[in-house]
């Protein structure tokens, strides 16, 4: 396959990542258990009437396609693909509350409505008036994967020409209490979290919304090559190196050509040795972290692709995403690693514009 562009992208999250200078005001989170996203004055967009009927994952979504279509200078994408791991999440709790309050009688349909997965592309197309491909990947933790795989083969099959990926995901008060039940979210008591050298189980939970335009051609303003992704279910911990080195590989590339390898160390001791033998592979590569900065949620891979598409264009890095303090002069190729609790593990490569 071809590599792709990514003329357009745009972040809301628990960093104030719409701002155009937040790459100098990161602030890591490591004493909440679960962190809020930051958002924007929606009614710069959205009309009133509209926002008091929209979820907050759809609100995040429509604000963050925005900017990125604006970004890219595309008013209409020929497609739009969004992953998400939980959906509209909220929508889904406040329908099945009202069945349970209301004994199954009486039901207004809005909520119900409002809480199929596949709301938020409905939405984003319904406001842009695109009546084109339009698909929801819901993969758990690699839902953007998905999307960005599925972006990059309509633009290599010549079905479209720009494509417009996001990754959304919202907490809900209900689902956050489970989360603490399952110790999926890390106890109090183990708080704060080393996120490079954690000994305790569970993560610090985020949200937030992703948005990208991929396209076949370079602009001024394009960001970076999408060259290519890789996904698979399960694997044994001792075959990681091996998933990596064949990857880069079939791109003709070895380790020493990856300038930045991104990993997700969550602070999960059980799931975060992924990444810690990854961390041997690339000795002559600087070694990032990002989900102190985003808290660990099922498409947190979107706000470190948000991080990459920036290190790329702008050739700077965050000295608070550092793992080594190994320094290139030039950055080619960023190298993304992604799993969650031990499944869905994903590489993302990408590659200076």
């Amino acid at each position: 396959m071809n590599a792709v562009y990514i003329n357009g992208a745009a972040c809301i999250s628990v960093q104030d990542t719409l701002n155009k200078d937040f790459i100098y005001h990161l602030k890591p989170e490591k004493s909440v258990q679960v962190l809020k996203a930051i958002e924007p004055n929606y009614k710069e967009l959205i009309p009133p009437a509209l926002i008091r009927r929209m979820s907050k994952t759809v609100k995040m979504s429509s604000m963050a396609s925005h900017y990125a279509l604006k970004e890219a200078k595309v008013e209409v994408p020929d497609a739009i693909i969004i992953g998400t791991g939980m959906g509209c999440s909220q929508d889904s709790e406040k329908f099945l509350k009202n069945v349970i309050d209301n004994h199954e009688e009486f039901l207004t349909p809005t909520h119900f409505i409002q809480s199929t997965h596949n709301t938020v592309s409905g939405q984003i197309a319904l406001a842009l008036q695109c009546h084109a491909y339009n698909f929801t990947y819901v993969n758990h933790s690699s839902s953007l994967e998905f999307s960005l795989l599925d972006a990059k083969l309509q633009i290599n099959d010549n079905e479209a020409s720009s494509v417009l990926v996001g990754s959304t995901d919202e907490q809900t008060e209900r689902t956050m209490e489970l989360y603490r039940l399952n110790d999926t979210i890390k106890k109090e008591a183990n708080l704060p979290v080393d996120y490079l050298n954690s000994s305790t189980d569970g993560v610090i939970w985020g949200e937030g919304a992703s948005f990208f335009v991929i396209e076949k051609e370079k602009k001024e303003n394009s960001y970076a090559q999408l060259i290519d992704i890789q996904i698979t279910n399960k694997i044994e911990i001792n075959i990681v190196p091996t998933f990596i080195e064949d990857f880069l590989a079939k791109n003709k590339l070895t380790r020493n050509d990856i300038d930045v390898v991104m990993l997700g160390f969550s602070g999960d001791s059980k799931s975060d040795t992924y990444y810690t033998k990854v961390m041997d592979l690339f000795s002559n590569s600087e070694l990032l972290y990002y989900k102190h900065l985003s808290g660990e949620f099922n498409t947190a891979s979107g706000f470190s692709t948000f991080m990459a598409c920036h290190i790329l264009k702008h050739q700077e890095i965050p000295e608070v995403m550092m793992i080594n303090h190994l320094k290139k002069d030039k950055i080619e190729h960023i190298l993304l690693y992604n799993q969650f609790g031990g499944n869905d593990h994903s590489l993302i490569l990408l590659r200076k514009a």
